[in-house]
């Protein structure tokens, strides 16, 4: 990652030629950034990354991450599938970017379609307990705004970070505080924002005139999300 990058990074886990960070610069837009990235570093230096998929989740699935760590679920989920030799996803989250937003930054695919990413954490195996997986490919946008995947089990980009369930909390943890400092701040900066605005103050006599609002489901997910 560049220098840019790392000015907004919260946390970053490391496993075998491939890291997932976490970064501080998508609160604003309700969402926690992550970034995967594989690596070869028997490439010449600036040639070494392999792949790279920045994934972003809606500020409500991190809270639910917290509570099921915090709460133990979690690791009662991991146990339980241990025992039953379940192998779907302990949690998974589609997103991505429209054809039609992908077009607007400059980006179309060559086949026109949208862009789908992928984010699951897995059962490890004998070396890892647990892996947090990036996925992305070609997808297409639902008739609700979502980017569902058409890859199949051969994404484009593929990143799979091995890591202890310790690890894995600290990830998690490291940015829901970071995130809940954001707040405070953002709602401190708010109180001031109000307390200077003149109806705060009672100089304003009259009361403003009601405005009609209407809102409109954008794509991706809701946000408008550079890639």
């Amino acid at each position: 990652m560049n220098n840019d990058s790392n000015q907004y990074q919260i946390i970053r886990k490391d496993a075998r030629n491939c890291f997932v960070e976490s970064l501080r610069d998508a609160f604003d837009i309700g969402k926690a950034h992550f970034v995967f990235a594989a690596y070869d570093l028997s490439k010449p230096v600036g040639e070494r990354q392999t792949n790279k998929i920045s994934i972003y989740i809606s500020i409500e699935e991190l809270l639910e991450l917290h509570r099921k760590i915090v709460g133990g679920e979690l690791r009662f989920l991991i146990q339980n599938k241990k025992k039953a030799g379940d192998k779907t996803p302990l949690y998974q989250s589609l997103g991505g970017t429209s054809a039609e937003q992908l077009a607007k930054y400059g980006q179309s695919r060559k086949d026109g379609k949208s862009l789908s990413r992928i984010v699951k954490l897995t059962l490890g195996g004998t070396n890892a307990e647990l892996f947090f997986v990036a996925d992305s490919g070609p997808g297409e946008k639902s008739k609700t705004g979502l980017i569902v995947p058409k890859f199949g089990n051969k994404p484009e980009n593929h990143v799979a970070v091995g890591m202890s369930f310790e690890a894995f909390s600290e990830f998690i943890l490291m940015t829901y505080a970071h995130y809940t400092a954001w707040l405070s701040s953002w709602y401190a900066n708010l109180s001031k924002t109000d307390k200077a605005h003149p109806k705060a103050s009672g100089q304003l006599q009259q009361s403003e005139p009601q405005k009609k609002v209407s809102c409109v489901q954008s794509d991706d997910d809701g946000w408008d999300i550079p890639f």
